[in-house]
């Protein structure tokens, strides 16, 4: 059975493009809140083509990232 803190956690996004923390700061994780500045991180971005429910990965291995395709399932 996979861990909970590796499986895929739900957000539903507006349309547009969004941007994942990088740098382990965020308040808002995990998604970007500014907190990498003055460091060398970068968030991540990706878009969303339509307001919609998303799984976005959170045990790092999808190779669908930022959204999980069951990886965490065989860790």
């Amino acid at each position: 059975m996979s861990d909970n803190k590796k499986a895929p956690k739900a957000y539903e996004l507006e349309a547009g493009t969004h941007y994942l923390c990088t740098c382990g700061k965020s308040k808002n994780a995990p998604f970007c809140d500014g907190s990498h500045q003055g460091s060398n991180c970068v968030p991540k971005a990706f878009e969303a083509k339509e307001k919609q429910t998303v799984y976005l990965c959170a045990c790092e291995k999808s190779k669908n990232a930022p959204f999980c395709d069951g990886t965490h399932q065989s860790l």
